[in-house]
């Protein structure tokens, strides 16, 4: 009954079924243009008398296996087809044709129209889908399931996933080796150099600089070893800060405020907080043991005479270049050449030892030696300063010179500033207004008048003039220093007298063209030649400019304007038989060994001639004389020749003539000069001729020089001279 007892309907192994177990296992029906059916064996008798499962044999697994193992449908009859898909619950919907129990048909009604293929062929059959209704007795009627296969699990094409992998890989490859090519061939150098200004730092080995000596070679400007004491902010500890900057300050001498100013700067790594320290000081403040704060090997320029010749000398900044004076003159013989030296360093700044080191070695400076003598120019400087003090001046000057070899050994200034404090001196004080300073000279400029017209043969010292006390030049009337009645004077007495009327008639006979031409070859008008820093040239206006009362006021000093230098370099002139030579400052500088080259010998010119020079020497005596206007400038035992200046003194701030300046110039001995010294004093409130207040200044600083370059009297006694007619 099991075997046989299910209905050959459409269900397994029935006609129709698409299993293969029975003749009806074929994928076609019969009655389907195409391919035939396949049988696989003898189709099974129907039996009408067993009775049909109750539940429809199409919806059940029974039924799934006799379509598997059914017959054919007999020809005629229709091909059995799926019923519809049941209900949860195995309930067929109403009205679709389920089909009886039994039976294997479908239920009465309407027939939906069978769809064909394009070939008049069904369609092929569509499997009932899962779950089938199940039935009373399905577990009891079921066959048993042959045993499952099981699922194999279709994989992609593995070439077509390995192509893409190689060809991902690939790009990722190539820009790596973009990158590695950019970074080793075309940017190698440009980060070779970026990582080395990171690790290897440079670091400048300062050059030694090299001394300003006198003409003995005692130092007036020497370098000594220092220390630079810096910190980094950045590594310094902000609780500590306070007691550092307390600390510093007390051993530095500076400020707290300054100090903890630059100990707060965070964003910097490296601060200057003090440069030129003592090496002592320098070691005690790195024994308190401050992170951050360290010290660094430099030079400190120092001046052991203070004032010393200062405006002459100059100074040199912080950064160690000269600034002012000889200082900054001879700055590129004085630097030297700075090494340099790169190390690597690590993170903290510390050096990397054993690691790369290029070394450049510094070139120290060459020394330079001046034609000053200390002793001399401290005596100059002395007297100028007491002075100025005594007399209320605004400042003087004081010029020592060599006759013979036109150099200066001394140049002094009142006043002078302390080149150890120079930030404290105020810029007027610190020129050199030897060179710098512009004044009329008055009387003291008469000497070129004397010598124009000497050598132009129109007087001799015997010439006689009628001198009054005034006289008329142009739209001027001019006058003596003093009222006198009109005297008959020789030229000798003019000059010794220092009378200006006397000066203005002698100067008619040279004329304004060959008088211009004689100050021009005295050096008037132009730098004198020396390579002094900061010289001016002073004033003299074309002969052709001269209006008709100065063309009278320039034969005694009024009218143009000269410098200190210029006036002593035409006394050198006289001095030296007529002969003018360059003044010059520096003897020598010293060689790569220390070896002292001579500088060059000065420029030599013949300005009048030895006769001429001679005659004006004896009428400069003659000044100095009981009867001159330079009696105070004598020096017992030696023969003095000079002349005083008293001239009116043209002030900017007060924009015309304010004051006076006083001047003396002179040589010593007069009969075989060797020094020339000039004294002016600017501005005195006590006094104003140059006889009284100048004078004696000279008579200090000769005598003084004279003494230290050991220079005998010559014990010869001056001529006797007349200084009026028939005196």
């Amino acid at each position: 009954m099991r075997d046989g007892g299910r209905n050959p309907g459409p269900g397994r192994g029935g006609p129709g079924s698409r299993g293969g177990r029975g003749p009806g296992g074929g994928r076609r029906h019969p009655g389907t243009p195409g391919r035939p059916a396949r049988s696989e064996g003898p189709p099974r008798p129907h039996r009408p008398d067993r009775a049909a499962p109750p539940h429809p044999p199409s919806a059940g697994r029974d039924d799934l296996a006799g379509r598997r193992g059914g017959t054919p449908p007999r020809p005629g009859e229709p091909t059995p087809r799926r019923g519809p898909r049941p209900e949860p619950g195995g309930r067929v919907p109403p009205g679709r044709g389920a089909r009886q129990p039994g039976s294997g048909a479908r239920a009465a009604g309407p027939r939906r129209p069978v769809a064909r293929t394009a070939s008049g062929g069904r369609p092929p059959e569509r499997r009932p889908r899962w779950p089938w209704p199940a039935g009373p007795d399905r577990r009891r009627s079921r066959a048993p399931e042959p045993p499952r296969q099981p699922a194999v699990l279709r994989l992609g094409n593995p070439v077509r996933r390995l192509n893409a992998g190689l060809i991902a890989m690939a790009f990722v490859l190539s820009i790596f080796a973009g990158r590695l090519v950019q970074l080793q061939g075309f940017d190698s150098k440009v980060l070779q150099a970026k990582a080395a200004q990171q690790r290897v730092q440079p670091e400048t080995l300062p050059a030694r600089r090299g001394s300003i000596t006198d003409v003995h070679g005692h130092e007036l400007a020497v370098t000594v070893d220092a220390r630079e004491i810096y910190a980094d902010p950045k590594v310094i500890d902000p609780a500590q800060r306070d007691q550092i900057a307390e600390t510093l300050a007390a051993e530095l001498s500076k400020p707290k405020e300054e100090i903890a100013a630059k100990l707060a700067r965070t964003s910097s790594r490296y601060v200057v907080l003090a440069r030129g320290v003592e090496p002592l000081r320098a070691k005690r403040i790195l024994g308190f043991g401050f992170k951050g704060v360290g010290a660094k090997h430099s030079y400190r320029r120092l001046y052991p005479g203070g004032t010393l010749a200062g405006s002459l000398i100059g100074f040199v900044g912080t950064d160690g270049y000269g600034l002012e004076g000889l200082e900054s003159a001879y700055n590129h013989v004085l630097a030297g050449r700075d090494g340099l030296q790169s190390i690597e360093i690590g993170r903290d700044g510390q050096r990397i030892p054993m690691t790369r080191s290029e070394r450049r070695p510094p070139q120290p400076g060459r020394d330079v030696r001046l034609t000053i003598d200390r002793d001399i120019q401290w005596a100059a400087q002395k007297a100028i300063a007491e002075q100025v003090k005594a007399t209320g001046a605004r400042s003087g000057s004081v010029i020592v010179m060599e006759v013979r070899t036109g150099r200066i050994v001394a140049m002094a200034n009142a006043p002078e500033p302390d080149l150890n404090n120079w930030q404290d001196v105020p810029p007027e004080q610190r020129a050199n207004r030897a060179v710098s300073e512009v004044f009329e000279p008055g009387s003291t400029n008469k000497v070129i008048t004397a010598a124009a017209a000497i050598e132009a043969g129109v007087v001799t010292p015997e010439t006689v003039f009628r001198v009054p006390d005034t006289i008329q030049c142009a739209d001027r009337r001019l006058k003596d220093s003093h009222p006198h009645p009109t005297e008959r004077l020789t030229f000798t007495g003019v000059i010794a007298e220092s009378s200006n009327v006397g000066t203005i008639m002698a100067a008619e006979r040279v004329g304004s063209q060959r008088l211009y031409e004689t100050f021009r070859a005295f050096g008037f008008g132009e730098r004198s030649g020396s390579g002094l820093p900061g010289e001016e040239a002073g004033l003299l206006p074309e002969w052709q400019t001269w209006s008709g009362s100065q063309r009278c006021t320039i034969a005694y000093g009024q009218g143009i304007s000269v410098t200190a230098l210029q006036i002593a370099s035409v006394y050198q002139t006289i001095a030296n038989g007529g002969v003018r030579v360059t003044p010059t400052i520096v003897a020598g500088i010293t060689d790569e060994r220390g070896r002292l080259v001579p500088a060059p010998e000065p420029k030599r010119t013949r300005v009048v001639s030895e006769q001429t020079a001679r005659q004006v020497t004896m009428m400069l005596e003659a000044a100095v004389g009981n009867d001159g206007t330079g009696t105070a400038a004598a020096i017992p035992g030696y023969r003095v020749a000079g002349k005083t200046g008293t001239a009116l003194r043209y002030d900017e701030k007060c924009q015309g003539y304010c004051g006076y300046t006083a001047t003396f110039v002179g040589f010593a001995p007069a009969d075989a000069p060797r020094l020339v010294v000039l004294a002016v004093i600017q501005d005195p409130k006590k006094g104003r001729y140059g006889g009284r207040i100048a004078a004696p200044v000279f008579r200090d600083v000769m005598t003084f020089a004279l003494k230290t370059k050991k220079i005998p009297p010559t014990g010869t006694k001056p001529p006797r001279v007349a200084l009026r007619a028939g005196g």
